[in-house]
């Protein structure tokens, strides 16, 4: 579903290596975690990824479509949650839904149904009417998922996704998570929460200073013993410092 291979990116006319010839191949109906100190090179790749940053070297196909050379194809196949809150905020909730449907080419009958399911799921109908820019922190995150999912994309590329989502709708996005993939779909996300993805996913991968350094399901990823994933994390990383909610 999605395959990284061997790429890189460079900042201050190369001499900053922000990520270093990496490579990951995620499978269908997989849940994959993506994990890292803060600046490791995350979310240069997710940019990449998703086509926000041109890739420096390598490639990148998305449900079979090249990043670069088939971008549209490549991005109808993803539903992309970044880890800000880049949005239209003059609009209301249910006008930014609707012109991200008309974006992504969503039916009326589908989009109708899509964005009831969601506005539903996260206690947002009342919300949808008001304008963005007066929404809290969280009501922007559920706003911003609800945009990312209502077409229905193979593959869930989800930064952060958690942020801002109080305890419920995090339990019910972690559920809709695990239905997508069930469905035979694939979800790629980062976080800082390691209790979360040691609960969720199906296989982790490790960036640190822009190189991947692990990859494989917690038990692959224990050398011995039944060590946490934060036990690996800090002795692959030695950044004890970096974990945080």
């Amino acid at each position: 579903m999605l395959s990284i291979k061997n790429v890189s990116k460079s900042y201050a006319k190369g001499k900053v290596k922000a990520v270093d010839h990496i490579s990951l191949e995620v499978r269908r109906g997989e849940i994959f975690g993506f994990l890292g100190p803060n600046g490791a090179g995350k979310t240069t790749t997710i940019k990449m990824i998703t086509g926000v940053l041109p890739i420096g070297l390598g490639t990148i196909t998305v449900n079979g479509y090249d990043i670069e050379k088939d971008p549209i194809n490549a991005k109808m196949s993803m539903g992309y949650v970044p880890d800000t809150h880049d949005i239209y905020d003059r609009l209301t909730g249910i006008e930014y839904l609707n012109f991200i449907a008309d974006v992504y080419g969503v039916s009326h009958g589908e989009r109708k149904q899509s964005i009831e399911k969601y506005l539903d799921m996260f206690d947002m109908k009342q919300a949808a009417g008001q304008p963005i820019k007066s929404y809290s922190h969280g009501m922007k995150q559920k706003i911003i998922v609800t945009g990312a999912l209502l077409h229905n994309p193979p593959l869930w590329i989800l930064d952060e996704p958690m942020t801002g989502l109080d305890p419920k709708s995090a339990h019910l996005l972690k559920e809709e998570m695990n239905r997508h993939c069930q469905k035979g779909n694939t979800v790629f996300f980062s976080t800082h929460i390691l209790e979360v993805a040691e609960r969720l996913c199906h296989r982790i991968g490790i960036i640190n200073k822009g190189k991947i350094i692990a990859v494989g399901t917690l038990d692959e990823l224990r050398s011995s013993g039944d060590k946490s994933l934060e036990s690996i994390f800090l002795e692959l990383t030695d950044e004890g410092s970096e974990i945080h909610e």
